[in-house]
């Protein structure tokens, strides 16, 4: 995979660059030696029988590259209990898929509203103490639309931040967009 494009929320990419620039550079090695495939097979009606790239083979390899840079992930449990309600919620958590000193990386292939969420979580571990900064790898439109549909991409992410200005996410966040290589 490439990096196509960066976003900085808030100084997420300097946060990155100044106090964490190993973990930046493991960031990007782990996105350069994932490799996207085509394994999927479509059938969908407007893309019956295609080869589409698949978003489970990939997340597969991201899993697997940030294991072995010793990324971990992180849960919080909480119980949640609110005013004037009788149910209490025991063993509720928070969870982010690798986290590295206080650096935050989710990688998304799902739809928008994940993306989305990411950054509400970015924001609790921010809010907690937990981490510094957020990275959220997604892939860019070229990419999503040459996977199944439901998958969204970052430009969108990216422009809805731009519009929240800095109300939310109020967290330092890094938001990379990714492309395949060129395909052989």
């Amino acid at each position: 995979m490439k990096i196509v494009y960066e976003y900085s929320h808030l100084g997420g990419s300097e946060i990155l660059q100044v106090r964490y620039p190993e973990i930046n550079s493991e960031i990007d090695q782990v996105i350069s030696n994932v490799s996207a495939l085509r394994l999927k097979k479509s059938k969908e009606k407007t893309m019956a029988g295609k080869m589409l790239f698949s978003p489970t083979d990939m997340n597969s390899q991201f899993k697997k590259q940030f294991h072995d840079n010793g990324f971990r992930e992180i849960r919080d449990y909480y119980t949640i209990e609110i005013p004037n309600h009788c149910v209490r919620i025991s063993r509720a958590y928070k969870q982010i898929d690798f986290v590295k000193q206080k650096v935050l990386v989710e990688v998304q292939f799902g739809k928008y509203a994940f993306m989305f969420y990411d950054m509400a979580k970015f924001q609790y571990f921010f809010n907690e103490n937990k981490a510094d900064v957020g990275v959220e790898i997604v892939p860019c439109y070229y990419l999503q639309r040459e996977m199944s549909s439901g998958v969204s991409y970052g430009e969108q992410l990216i422009y809805d931040i731009e519009r929240l200005k800095r109300h939310f996410p109020a967290v330092p966040v890094k938001v990379i967009l990714i492309d395949v290589e060129n395909e052989k």
